[in-house]
């Protein structure tokens, strides 16, 4: 490119990252030309896609698997990119594949899960970035721990990358059957707290591991406020050489988008009484519901003064059992759900137990 064409692309990657919704799709991994290409076209006749994704190295938990195609897949993308006007993104894991990615002009990198749960690995994409004007897209790290994926912003931060936006992508679980990724929502929602400004997208691809919830997942994302989508779509998913199961057809995606409600965290045409009367009823609730745990802390302290007199163990785990299952079973009276139940009533177990053993040990 010439300097006219570089700050002309310059200037349309900037309008395409602070639009919302920012839609990304493509295929989980390039395969050949004419599937890359093939791709690109159905989500160019959309009108709704505004970056088209690819998958050029994989890295995969075991070996043997497809690892992508390899640096012989970016002038795939580039000619895709020339035919039909989309910005382009790929995962980059290491600073050859930065240097790489930027050399065929791909407009935004990401960088995996499987590499932000690596402080070292992120360290060495930030150093491969330092000087180098481009959008950066962490997603959060595979296990839940978002510590990590704090650390990834501010390491590519540092490096002076301006435009930093996250992926939520979901985590791994074990036990979790649902979802390939569970998505620990509570997560997501924390760190969009604390980067309220930052470019917040979805991956329900990664989170579903399936078609059929697509949608599902999707639509809970926008009912979030989430800023847009990255969903995985192939010309031929069931032939798709990874990830066959999650992906979808352009046209399949284009429908998909169809369905989904678009909502919006404010709209100044509509009167907002009501809602913040609403709002009013929430806060008194909560400053109610804080006076009563406070008591209730109070009271434990009482019994940690008894238990200490009487040498008897903080923890009392037959006690512990009874008011979870009571507690679980009243919940379910008030259309409370089992999980809810469970993450409350652990957390004020916890408060409680810190506030006796201060008391023993005082």
């Amino acid at each position: 490119m010439d300097t006219t064409d570089i700050a002309t692309q310059k200037e349309k990657i900037q309008k395409v990252w602070k639009k919302r919704p920012l839609i990304i799709a493509g295929p989980c991994s390039a395969e050949t030309e004419e599937q890359v290409m093939t791709t690109a076209l159905g989500l160019q006749k959309l009108g709704k896609v505004d970056v088209m994704r690819a998958g050029i190295w994989k890295p995969r938990t075991r070996p043997g698997s497809f690892e992508g195609i390899g640096t012989k897949g970016l002038p795939w993308l580039q000619a895709a990119k020339k035919a039909t006007g989309l910005l382009t993104t790929v995962e980059v894991a290491t600073p050859k594949q930065v240097e790489d990615a930027l050399t065929f002009e791909v407009d935004i990198l990401w960088i995996g899960a499987r590499t932000t749960v690596n402080p070292f690995s992120v360290q060495d994409i930030a150093d491969a970035l330092r000087g180098v004007d481009v959008p950066v897209l962490i997603k959060n790290p595979l296990n839940p721990d978002l510590e990590l994926w704090v650390g990834a912003v501010e390491r590519i931060d540092h490096a002076g990358i301006k435009d930093i936006g996250l992926i939520h992508r979901g985590f791994a679980s074990y036990g979790n059957t649902e979802y390939r990724n569970a998505p620990m929502w509570h997560l997501a929602i924390e760190m969009k707290r604390r980067y309220p400004e930052m470019l917040f997208i979805n991956d329900p691809s990664h989170i579903s591991g399936r078609r059929d919830i697509l949608l599902s997942v999707a639509q809970r994302a926008i009912d979030l406020d989430y800023d847009g989508l990255i969903v995985e779509t192939h010309c031929t998913p069931d032939k798709a050489w990874s990830d066959a199961k999650q992906q979808i057809t352009p046209e399949q995606f284009g429908k998909m988008l169809d369905e989904i409600v678009w909502r919006k965290e404010y709209k100044a045409n509509i009167d907002h009484q009501t809602l913040e009367k609403y709002r009013q009823q929430i806060n008194q609730l909560d400053d109610e519901m804080l006076q009563i745990l406070s008591q209730r802390m109070k009271v434990s302290e009482n019994i940690g003064i008894y238990k200490k007199e009487n040498g008897i163990t903080i923890l009392q785990p037959t006690r512990w059992n009874e008011i979870l299952e009571k507690a679980i079973e009243d919940g379910k009276k008030f259309g409370l759900s089992e999980e809810f139940i469970e993450k409350y009533f652990n957390a004020v177990h916890m408060e409680s137990i810190a506030h006796q053993n201060k008391v023993m040990n005082d």
